[in-house]
């Protein structure tokens, strides 16, 4: 018996959502997955841009995720933007359904993880941003960089 790889490795971040959303709170999820999808997340080919989550029939699904076939996998590929299936608990998945009716708000897959050899997906519940406060997000970044530019000078 091999032992269990332990500790969190990140393999995909959300950058899109963090620019175009507001993240009120983030959720913890397992994903259903084939054998040759998790071999492929492994190797890194996994694309989280434009993703998005839904519930429905009190079940948790992210769509438009894309995961590229394996390369060794043969007949046993799936279809690289199938939706699919999240693992939560029921009374979780209950809860994000009431938040979800209020105006404005929606499930955004952030980051993609391997937590002890399993396949893990955070969530977040946003709000999506305006354009001047994509604006106004810009500028403090910027400023910062600036900030920081005169900071290592001097130093």
């Amino acid at each position: 018996m091999s032992p269990k790889a332990s500790g969190v490795k990140q393999i995909a971040q959300n950058r899109k959502a963090f620019h175009d959303y507001f993240v009120l709170e983030r959720f913890e999820a397992g994903i259903e997955l084939c054998g040759t999808e998790v071999k492929s997340i492994r190797a890194g080919t996994l694309n989280l841009k434009d993703s998005y989550c839904t519930i429905k029939d009190g079940q948790l699904f992210v769509r438009s995720m894309h995961i590229s076939p394996y390369e060794k996998g043969n007949i046993f590929n799936r279809d690289p933007l199938r939706p699919r299936r999240l693992l939560m608990h029921k009374r979780e998945i209950n809860k994000l359904a009431a938040k979800l009716q209020q105006d404005g708000l929606a499930l955004v897959p952030l980051s993609v993880y391997f937590k002890d050899s399993r396949v893990k997906l955070e969530l977040g519940l946003c709000k999506g941003k305006k354009l001047y406060d994509k604006r106004d997000a810009d500028a403090k970044k910027s400023a910062n960089r600036e900030i920081e530019r005169t900071m290592k000078e001097r130093n």
